[in-house]
């Protein structure tokens, strides 16, 4: 008999294991739908075998609903075996009691009708009888009823038609307009995030590692929907700029000569004819164009994009690393190096539109007082230099200390001991704050704005290498490229959004964006692959 029971305890539990990864596949496809449909991917008029997005949220969600609801209760009266602890905590019944104050207070003023005097004590007694059903319960029923309750109520706001695509809300006091199309995702989301994590808990029998199971769920579908997000976001903009981006493009075989020279003694030269390839690309290789035959383009933008971020880099790179060399291999520990801590940080966290008006009365009344490339420079790299300071410092106290005790040992000086062996062990540290560094000024618009862009109308880009020329007086080099106004992607993308151009051609707007993401990209890559490098360098 008790082998009966043994036997019977584990088909339920088998079937309650089926029914839990059932209802978190149903939430996590109802959250995929909703991303979806936030970023136009899915049309939310469109339908699936016959039935609507909507329709197909209020399924999937009141399914789930009762599914994790039923999991619970059979947990409770023992058809399965679990191991639930006595209550689902203080901190899950405060969160699903702050969302029953939100509900209750919705229904109670823009259903039922409610002033503040009705509304508010409702929304509190909503929220405190649902913190009760969470807290008091045992864990099972604590953690599936409130999260199955409230992923069957919105399912049943789209199964009843009270939220359609054409439902719009107004609150009083509010300018914006709430609709259908953006609420009902969002809910759907939010309510399918929520029930997916008490399904994951009941999955794994409650308890410890039911606690473990959900917030393994909560944090591997943060993860995957942030990069969701950022592919979304890459491709709903590739979406809307790729045609004009890519518009004009040629490529093609030619048969010039290539080079010639003259054999002394003869009248003729000889011509050597190579075959090649060319190759144009209008919209990264043109700039501004009155011509109504030449389609305008952003190669000046992206030329002062990369001189900037060069720039900005040559001039942080070195000074960051050698102040973080400093202070952690040579000043000693204590106040001034944690004040430098404190400063830095602060620095790092400082709007980026301070440091333009820095270099607007600093920087610029010094450098010609105009706008010029080098003062965008500048600018950028003193936002640069605290993150490369941060990450560098933390990068060389990773190194063991056995690296330096061997070199000290083998009659190395310190000096050599850190260029040798500190720095190169650092250096992919080093390049990862590098490369989150670029990725935030290359993409600032503000502070080249106040110091270093001119009009975005402009035909070639700054020819920085070209422009060097000796001159006898101090400092005997001069380029004046460096102390002229440029543009830059951002910059351009703001001009073009305020002068109306994307009103009038939106693809323009969106294909200049496509653009700046590509180049920040670029960045990111040049940096991933040189911390490869120096990691299989560091490995051998």
């Amino acid at each position: 008999m008790s082998y009966e029971t043994t036997d019977l305890v584990a088909d339920e539990s088998s079937l309650a294991e089926r029914v839990a990864s059932g209802v978190v596949g149903l939430d996590v496809l109802s959250v995929v739908l909703g991303f979806a449909a936030i970023f136009q991917w899915t049309e939310v008029e469109s339908e699936f075998f016959g039935v609507t997005l909507f329709n197909l949220y209020g399924a999937s969600l009141v399914l789930a609903g009762v599914g994790v609801v039923a999991l619970g209760f059979a947990s409770r009266f023992g058809y399965v075996e679990t191991t639930p602890n006595r209550s689902a905590g203080l901190l899950t019944g405060g969160l699903f009691g702050l969302v029953g104050v939100v509900a209750g207070g919705l229904v109670a003023s823009q259903t039922l009708g409610l002033g503040l005097v009705g509304w508010l004590p409702a929304a509190i007694l909503v929220g405190v009888g649902v913190a009760a059903v969470t807290v008091l319960p045992r864990e099972d029923v604590g953690s599936t009823l409130p999260a199955g309750a409230l992923s069957a109520l919105v399912g049943a706001l789209f199964l009843t038609d009270v939220l359609t695509t054409e439902w719009e809300w107004a609150p009083e006091g509010f300018s914006a307009t709430f609709t259908g199309p953006v609420v009902g995702p969002v809910l759907t989301i939010f309510a399918g995030l929520v029930c997916a994590w008490a399904a994951a808990k009941a999955h794994e029998g409650f308890g410890t590692r039911g606690r473990q199971a959900g917030a393994y769920l909560l944090v591997g579908l943060n993860a995957f929907g942030m990069l969701g997000v950022l592919l979304l976001l890459v491709l709903f903009v590739a979406g809307k700029g790729w045609s004009r981006m890519v518009e004009g493009i040629k490529l093609g075989l030619f048969s010039e000569p290539a080079f010639w020279f003259h054999v002394p003694g003869f009248d003729q030269y000889l011509i050597f004819e190579i075959p090649g390839v060319w190759f144009y690309w209008p919209f990264t290789m043109n700039g501004y164009s009155l011509s109504q035959d030449v389609m305008n383009g952003v190669l000046p933008s992206i030329v002062g994009t990369v001189w900037l971020v060069v720039g900005a880099v040559l001039f942080a790179v070195p000074l960051g690393v050698g102040a973080a060399v400093f202070l952690t291999e040579y000043a000693e520990q204590g106040g001034f190096t944690r004040a430098v801590e404190i400063a830095t940080n602060g620095l790092w966290s400082t709007p980026s539109i301070v440091y333009g008006l820095f270099g607007f009365a600093f920087l610029v009344p010094r450098l010609g007082n105009s706008f010029s490339l080098l003062a965008g420079q500048l600018v950028l790299g003193f936002m640069l230099l605290p993150l490369v300071l941060i990450t560098s410092r933390e990068a060389i106290m990773t190194v063991p200390d056995e690296y330096r005790d061997a070199s000290a040992a083998l009659g190395v000086s310190q000096w050599e001991t850190i260029k040798s062996v500190v720095i190169p062990a650092a250096m992919p540290g080093v390049i990862t704050g590098v490369i989150l560094g670029v990725g935030r000024i290359a993409g600032e618009t503000a502070p080249i704005l106040l110091v270093a862009t001119g009009s975005p109308q402009v035909t070639s880009g700054p020819q920085v290498l070209t422009s060097f020329r000796f001159i006898s007086s101090p400092p005997f080099v001069a380029n004046p490229a460096l102390l002229d106004s440029i543009t830059a992607l951002p910059y351009k993308l703001y001009a073009t959004i305020t002068a109306g151009v994307v009103s009038s051609d939106p693809a323009f707007g969106w294909a200049t964006a496509l653009v700046l993401l590509i180049v920040v990209l670029s960045f990111y890559a040049i940096g991933i692959v040189s911390r490869i490098y120096f990691r299989r360098k560091l490995e051998q």
